[in-house]
């Protein structure tokens, strides 16, 4: 016998307010439930067994590549209880950038005849608005001109920048690139360069030492 048989079955997490819950036992149940609310649901928390679990679910990658499918996308998951956690998947922000693991994943999916139009409406948007490409040189952890002149200037932070691991410097860069205004990727340029002097990551969640003004 199993030994998760034996253990009470966990109750259902309580519902955020006005958020949807759903927990699907299969990925056709999953798709199903996209094809019915794909464009009248602004998002849903889809309930996940952990591995081990002994539950009926769908994994997490599933999850994402059909959630991909319908021109939806994921974000964080959040824990429920030892067997299980929520992931929140909601419709694709038409103006958010493409990252390369999504586009590679899209391709794929596209080999295998499984975008719904919704999904290849969302990749089509993207194409013509730029978002597709946005971060393609982020990806290839091209430095850009302003931010590389801003580390020559600090000693030894180009250096210690182009030492930080590719998944550090992808965060930078894109935390960078993604800024609105022109104001806003100046300080978070002159942030980088200082800290990176120190060998410090910038836009990391510890909290960084007190920035002079520029």
């Amino acid at each position: 016998m199993n030994q998760n048989q034996n253990k009470t079955k966990p109750k259902h997490p309580n519902s955020h307010k006005g958020i949807e819950h759903f927990e699907p036992k299969s990925l056709k149940e999953f798709h199903d439930w996209l094809l019915k609310n794909h464009d009248t649901s602004k998002g849903v928390w889809l309930i996940l067994a952990k591995k081990g679990s002994g539950l009926p679910t769908i994994t997490v990658d599933e999850a994402i590549e059909e959630s991909l499918c319908f021109g939806w996308v994921d974000s964080l998951p959040n824990k429920i209880d030892a067997l299980r956690y929520k992931l929140y998947i909601s419709p694709r922000n038409p103006k958010s950038n493409w990252s390369r693991v999504n586009k590679e994943k899209i391709s794929r999916l596209e080999t295998e005849g499984r975008i719904h139009p919704s999904g290849i409406k969302m990749i089509e948007l993207a194409k013509k608005s730029g978002t597709w490409n946005a971060l393609d040189e982020v990806e290839n952890l091209v430095i850009p001109e302003d931010l590389l002149q801003a580390l020559k200037k600090q000693k030894g932070a180009l250096t210690f920048f182009e030492a930080f691991p590719k998944s550090v410097k992808r965060g930078i860069l894109e935390w960078i690139q993604t800024a609105k205004q022109e104001t806003t990727r100046s300080k978070r340029i002159h942030e980088t360069a200082l800290l990176a002097k120190d060998n410090i990551r910038a836009n990391q969640y510890t909290k960084p030492k007190k920035i002079e003004k520029a």
